[in-house]
């Protein structure tokens, strides 16, 4: 899940969008409304955020600062107009990157995840995700994922929930967190029984062409990627 922080709702309804296309969910909110939702968001809500889009308000350091003291996720900021002064005081604030706009949404996936590789570079994710003898090649921008070469065509709740169980190769990812990630902390309508289903396809998908299959499930546990 993806958080979008904008003072303006055509942008953050925008950007929304076109996470949605990209079948990533994100939750768009105002600097206000942000700042009392994550002040009072647990720990597992926290958990599910792969990254966090600041567009271009007012105290925008200042809520990425905010932001840095309770979240390692990716902090992406907008920038309407390039001002090195104003780039330069966005990173001492705590921002990773800052993008000019337009922007696609793939690039910003690109770009979190590159982020992501480099900030948590510790315990499950000292190895590089895709390693070079590995036949699976994952790609975490929007692109189906790669087996001995060949594109494999996912769906892209399972494309996603791939992506999720790869960057966190070698842990256990529960139902629920992996749900959170995938339908967002506050999706209306959707059991969460619906991961089972998704899981159990993928897995058979990626057990044909792989000749084994890479994704431990234990029962009331969840699911792990042990490659």
């Amino acid at each position: 899940m993806y958080v979008l922080v904008d003072d303006r709702p055509s942008v953050n309804s925008g950007y929304k969008a076109g996470f949605e296309r990209e079948g990533i969910s994100s939750l768009g909110l105002d600097p206000e409304e942000f700042t009392h939702w994550f002040k009072s968001s647990s720990h597992s809500d926290r958990e599910a955020i792969q990254g966090f889009l600041l567009g271009d308000f007012e105290g925008r350091a200042k809520c990425a600062a905010f932001i840095r003291k309770l979240s390692r996720a990716p902090i992406l900021a907008l920038s309407d107009v390039r001002s090195l002064d104003q780039t330069l005081q966005l990173f001492e604030a705590g921002i990773d990157d800052v993008v000019p706009k337009p922007v696609h949404i793939r690039e910003i996936l690109a770009r979190s995840e590159a982020i992501w590789r480099r900030v948590n570079a510790t315990g499950t994710l000292t190895r590089d995700p895709n390693p070079e003898t590995e036949r699976l090649k994952v790609h975490f921008d929007g692109r189906d994922p790669e087996v001995d070469g060949e594109v494999l065509p996912l769906p892209r709740r399972e494309r996603h929930i791939l992506e999720c169980l790869v960057r966190n190769r070698g842990r256990r990812m529960t139902k629920s967190q992996i749900y959170g990630i995938v339908y967002g902390v506050y999706s209306n309508g959707v059991e969460e029984s619906v991961i089972e289903g998704h899981v159990s396809k993928l897995r058979k998908k990626l057990a044909t062409r792989l000749g084994h299959d890479p994704i431990e499930a234990k029962r009331f546990m969840g699911y792990t990627f042990v490659g």
